[in-house]
């Protein structure tokens, strides 16, 4: 794979192989070299992160990198790279029940982060400084391995499908080893839809959805934070100063689990073999959980996600 933008070629062999036993059990392997120069925006300092923005890969990283057992790599280009492996097994129950077992391993040979310890602007004047101290952005490393379980039902007009989560991610930033802010030990989803009616018109289904907590920064206090804003004469005494955050360990807290049940009917009625009217009512978060969806460190107030929503809606195709 050749990226034009950072004129770096990156070989990426991948390989995919099923075994079918018999009619009813199937193995299956896959591992590959991936890369990509896309760079998460958010920030890991925030205490809910649910949305993502992305960036090109940048050029302002450290040289070299000190990896877990002290030996130091040259950092030779910006692309992020990662092995991934995969086995699993698929099994069929009976003609309507199946399940599918998925392990996994990911292995993050270099990628890059926001550096959270940055203090100093990388300028001649601080060319004595360390770079883990004065670039914008930190080369990291990494490990995510879990496990995944499927189990899926259909007859006739009734589906069901169930899925566990299990999974387990580390970061080494140079410095320390910590868990980042997507580190969900475990999720469960149900999915259950039902057709009745004449030609299957009507429709209903339920959705219900659990995972653990993911990790964050506690906050441990506040201080006043004089910027000075480039004037060293600047009077500290009398100047009105910043509120900054005292940060905790990095993503030692856990946030609340999140669960959500939403129900959902649709009837459809079909005009001719072109034009479709469909109707439908939806529940959203049933019985009214009280997800997080944003925290303020310094007000200390909590935002969270939708209430129990009724809502209706209509579409007309042709």
């Amino acid at each position: 794979h050749y990226y034009a933008s950072l004129s770096v070629a990156n070989v990426e062999p991948r390989i995919g192989a099923k075994w079918n036993v018999n009619d009813n059990l199937r193995f299956k392997v896959a591992a590959g070299r991936y890369s990509q120069n896309l760079v998460a925006a958010n920030s890991d300092r925030d205490v809910v992160n649910l949305f993502y923005g992305f960036l090109s890969a940048p050029d302002d990283l450290p040289s070299t990198f000190t990896k877990e057992d002290g030996t130091v790599k040259d950092i030779k280009d910006p692309l992020q790279r990662a092995n991934h492996y995969v086995a699993g097994v698929e099994y069929d129950l009976t003609n309507e029940l199946s399940v599918n077992f998925e392990v996994y391993l990911k292995d993050f040979q270099q990628i890059t982060n926001i550096n959270r310890n940055k203090i100093f602007n990388d300028t001649p004047e601080f060319a004595d400084e360390p770079d883990a101290l004065k670039k914008d952005y930190i080369i990291e490393t990494g490990v995510a391995y879990g496990a995944d379980f499927q189990l899926k039902y259909e007859k006739n007009s009734f589906y069901l499908w169930a899925v566990y989560s299990y999974t387990y991610v580390d970061r080494w930033d140079g410095t320390q080893s910590y868990n980042p802010v997507w580190d969900r030990r475990n999720n469960v989803n149900l999915v259950g839809t039902y057709n009745f009616g004449k030609f299957d018109s009507w429709k209903v289904s339920a959705r219900w959805n659990f995972g653990s907590g993911f990790p964050f920064t506690q906050t441990q206090g506040y201080y006043g934070e004089v910027p000075f804003n480039g004037n060293v004469n600047q009077d500290y005494t009398t100047s009105n100063a910043d509120l900054a955050t005292i940060f905790g360990p990095l993503n030692e807290g856990r946030l609340p689990t999140y669960h959500r049940l939403d129900l959902s009917m649709a009837k459809t009625w079909r005009l001719d073999e072109n034009q479709v009217v469909e109707l439908d009512f939806s529940l959203t978060n049933v019985y009214d959980r009280e997800n997080i969806f944003y925290f303020d460190r310094v007000r200390f107030e909590r935002v969270n996600q939708l209430p129990l929503l009724p809502s209706i809606g209509a579409s007309y195709s042709f």
